[in-house]
């Protein structure tokens, strides 16, 4: 299934930049976005963690005034239970972390408001031994205006050894223009 859902973002991904048209980068369509997360871990990790908080970094441009896409990455840091050790792969961890390498899509309804998002890549784990990573997935839904973005999220990492990490959370960003 996976692999299923990553051959199709690649087709969509490789669809959208296979346009011939000139970019054109100004302050206008493209902007880095600097902001904080915040989550409550869900399904398998709810037992070993008990929230989780992040840093993101976005690069974004707009292709058209609706529909932006970009790079995406940071480090969301899960702080394990303290009565409890959890096993991940085959090893036993307390706090760990995990850093994405992703490329994001996202819809702008209007100049000011609602939008939906995903960022889809690869997410890297550290303090786990004997597990890299996995699929990373983040779907998010939320408001923007100019210079601001508030959002919820649901993030979920498919790693090795039948591990999937959820977080459900919310976050901010803040776009710096180019």
């Amino acid at each position: 299934m996976k692999k299923i859902v990553l051959l199709l973002t690649l087709c969509i991904v490789g669809t959208t930049f296979a346009q011939n048209h000139e970019v054109n980068v100004t302050s206008k369509n493209s902007w880095l976005k600097v902001g904080v997360n915040a989550g409550l871990p869900v399904g398998d990790m709810d037992d070993a963690s008990t929230f989780s908080l992040g840093l993101d970094l976005k690069a974004q441009y707009l292709v058209t005034p609706n529909f932006g896409i970009g790079l995406a990455t940071g480090y969301s840091h899960m702080f394990g239970k303290s009565d409890v050790d959890h096993i991940i792969g085959n090893h036993v961890v307390d706090d760990f972390g995990i850093i994405p390498a992703a490329a994001f899509a996202r819809y702008y309804f209007k100049p000011k408001g609602l939008f939906v998002g995903v960022d889809f890549g690869y997410g890297f784990l550290t303090n786990v031994d004997d597990n890299d990573g996995g699929l990373y997935v983040n779907p998010q839904i939320g408001y923007h205006n100019r210079d601001w973005n508030f959002f919820a999220y649901y993030q979920n990492t498919f790693a090795d050894n039948d591990v999937d990490i959820q977080v459900l959370g919310i976050g901010a960003t803040y776009n710096l223009r180019f």
